[in-house]
């Protein structure tokens, strides 16, 4: 389904487990080719309760231009994430033209630090709901929220529905 597709996801230590893993292993059913960026290649990061990964480049070595989308998984990592220029850089290029942004839980600080929330419906974890608001967006609390090319989701429990709109909105690309 999505065998054409290439995506980058990002990542940090402290970074949720389950909002990283589950969404890596599901695209690559999928086909997607995923790609895992960080601040060091090659790095191994560990996640809150126990998981680590290690990334294929780091985010001087990433263009970009040739990426269908990014993931980016919640957890405390995203609080450090959207102090990276690159970073912001990645989610305002991807939004510009119009590319699939997934964000779960505490990841949507980095759009909102990124300052592409005006007008957007989302959601995140309830605990940055002012933050959000305050960027400019529509707070709902629904499982998953999709506004044109923004996926986003509350948290781990909600990965069941977050990763089929995620990979219906990939397809549709």
């Amino acid at each position: 389904m999505l065998n054409s597709k290439r995506i980058l996801t990002i990542v940090s230590n402290d970074y949720d487990d389950l909002e990283f893993h589950y969404p890596l292993i599901r695209l690559k059913e999928a086909g997607a080719t995923v790609d895992i960026a960080s601040e060091i290649k090659g790095h191994t990061y560990k996640g809150k309760y126990g998981l680590s990964t290690v990334s294929d480049l780091s985010f001087d070595e990433v263009d970009i231009t040739k990426y269908d989308g990014i993931i980016i998984p919640g957890g405390w990592a995203p609080d450090y994430l959207r102090r990276l220029p690159k970073v912001l850089e990645f989610v305002r290029y991807l939004n510009e033209h119009k590319k699939i942004i997934g964000s779960i839980c505490h990841a949507g600080w980095v759009l909102s630090s990124a300052g592409i929330l005006k007008g957007v419906t989302l959601t995140s974890t309830p605990g940055i709901k002012d933050d959000m608001m305050y960027a400019g967006a529509t707070w709902v609390d629904k499982p998953v929220v999709v506004d044109q090319h923004i996926v986003t989701a509350r948290r781990p429990i909600d990965l069941p529905y977050y990763l089929p709109k995620l990979i219906e909105s990939l397809s549709k690309q």
